[in-house]
């Protein structure tokens, strides 16, 4: 058993701090998300949701964004059409929560490590308001294109990225590097 504890050690220590920091990051959030009452919607995803405005409105585009009367989402009229809901999982903390943990399991140096997480976390986070805001365009025009957009297209551009931040970490920062 010793033998095998040796011989897989790496793994086990990168297995168990993702593990661990992946845990301790979604309890963080989810203590966070439960601040909120049920019918509200949390603070990042407002945030979201204004930069999403924001964003549109640099092109000129008819761009309204509401806080939902009745449930815990944001409305987006685009056109003057009700177009698509922001929800809390919009706003990609999931992903950037296992971007985190990832670089954390591979982690580098100290300063090296918190620099590529801020970069990655603002990369993920601009990457994410472009693709809710060329969604709303894409699924105004080609609303029958709706489960391929919002189900496939966008998600795997959004976790191919965060795949390739990793490759670029493992291979350039972590203590794995060559």
């Amino acid at each position: 058993m010793k033998k095998y504890l040796i011989q897989f050690k790496p793994f086990l220590i990168f297995i168990s701090t993702f593990f661990a920091a992946y845990i301790v990051l979604t309890l963080v959030y989810k203590l966070y998300l439960d601040t909120f009452d049920v019918n509200d919607v949390d603070g990042i995803t407002n945030i979201v949701g204004k930069n999403v405005a924001q964003l549109m409105n640099v092109f000129h585009c008819d761009i309204k964004i509401y806080k939902s009367i009745t449930d815990s989402w944001l409305e987006v009229w685009y056109n003057k059409h009700y177009s698509v809901r922001i929800v809390e999982g919009c706003n990609a903390v999931s992903v950037i929560i296992l971007f985190i943990s990832f670089v954390l399991a591979f982690s580098g140096k100290l300063k090296t490590t918190l620099l590529y997480i801020l970069f990655g976390i603002l990369f993920i986070y601009i990457l994410n308001v472009v693709r809710i805001a060329l969604l709303i365009v894409l699924l105004f025009y080609f609303p029958k294109y709706n489960h391929f957009l919002h189900g496939t297209f966008f998600p795997l551009i959004i976790y191919g990225s965060v795949f390739i931040l990793w490759i670029i970490w493992v291979n350039k920062f972590s203590k794995y590097a060559k």
